[in-house]
């Protein structure tokens, strides 16, 4: 059984990470044995990463308010576990942030999650996290996918992603509210 602290210093050490450890960027990222709850979400932004705290902005304040926790609870229970796609921040794109590297959660999440063995539910915010999660058995699109979030209950726990840009699909897909979020609620409070 690794330790987490022993897996942290690995990925400092991997090749793979060496500009971001040159610049003294550590990994952000948070595993617990106590955890029950795995966020993985696309990589830190800007921001998560200067502060080192994930989901550190306005999408975070919508992610815990959609799972009915408070900040204080969101960043110091040992019951949530956070494990982006990417533990560091990836830079600007065009239209957003650049997508996390490849092989990066591939590399690292089966190492943490072996060490987790408490886990009742993976929340995939995204279509990254997604992508890597469920694989073939994604729906046609990121809506249908989390539209029909209770077929991949109780392991994984689709979600659309908490930024202010979706304030238009959110709009849209009021269903989303009214059927997906009090069961995701009801999934947190169980397991904190």
């Amino acid at each position: 059984m690794m330790t987490f602290e022993k897996i942290k210093q690995e990925i400092i050490a991997d090749p793979m990470n060496e500009s971001y450890t040159k610049m003294g960027i550590p990994p952000l990222f948070k595993a617990s044995v106590d955890a029950r709850i795995v966020i993985v979400g696309q990589a830190p932004g800007r921001k998560a990463e200067a502060t080192q705290l994930f989901w550190n902005d306005l999408s975070g304040d919508r992610l815990r308010e959609w799972m009915g926790v408070s900040r204080e609870t969101f960043y110091n229970t040992d019951r949530i576990a956070h494990l982006p796609m990417d533990f560091y921040y990836p830079g600007k794109a065009k239209n957003g942030d650049v997508p996390p590297r490849k092989g990066f959660a591939e590399k690292w999440h089966p190492c943490l999650l072996d060490e987790m063995p408490n886990i009742e539910t993976i929340i995939l915010i995204g279509s990254y996290a997604q992508k890597y999660y469920l694989n073939k058995r994604l729906e046609k699109s990121l809506t249908e996918t989390v539209r029909n979030f209770q077929k991949y209950l109780p392991e994984y726990f689709p979600l659309v992603h908490p930024s202010p840009l979706n304030l238009g699909w959110l709009k849209k897909n009021s269903w989303f509210e009214m059927d997906v979020l009090p069961v995701l609620k009801e999934i947190v409070d169980k397991n904190l």
